[in-house]
């Protein structure tokens, strides 16, 4: 279930709000192998399945940028601005990855409005953002995010 506003100038009501979770996502094998030969990032804990089940995670593990980048459509679930012209992703801060994300587990988004402030032509939002995944304790990433949606 997303928070969803008519217009960017709706976001500067929702600062503190919280933006519920997303929808849970697998992250396979296929993904994390698609994504090494994107970035050209092959170390052997994310794409040698033999190797890796006697290392240190038992397994292969998503490249923590791949689960960064998984942000975004995590993101469209838990907020939809319905008229917008242009959204952007303006950066991140606070990046932190203090658990590893095995290949077939699931992950999932949560979030808070941290702020909303008018820039020109729309606004700007900052959400923090907690990664959560179905085989460990603790978050795969936190995250501040910041965007911008233009009128």
């Amino acid at each position: 279930m997303s928070v969803t506003v008519a217009t960017p100038a709706d976001l500067l009501e929702l600062a503190g709000t919280d933006l519920g979770s997303s929808d849970w996502v697998e992250v396979t094998q296929a993904a994390i192998d698609g994504f090494a030969e994107a970035t050209n990032d092959h170390q052997w804990i994310h794409v040698d399945v033999e190797r890796s089940k006697g290392g240190p995670f038992g397994g292969t593990i998503a490249h923590g940028y791949l689960t960064l980048a998984m942000i975004i459509p995590l993101w469209s679930e838990l907020l939809v601005v319905e008229k917008t012209s242009m959204a952007v992703n303006y950066g991140l801060d606070r990046v932190r990855f203090p658990a590893p994300v095995p290949a077939g587990s699931r992950i999932r988004a949560s979030g808070t409005m941290a702020e909303a402030e008018a820039v020109k032509g729309g606004v700007q939002v900052a959400a923090d953002l907690t990664i959560e995944c179905d085989a460990q304790e603790k978050p795969v990433c936190v995250a501040r995010a910041i965007f911008r949606f233009y009128e």
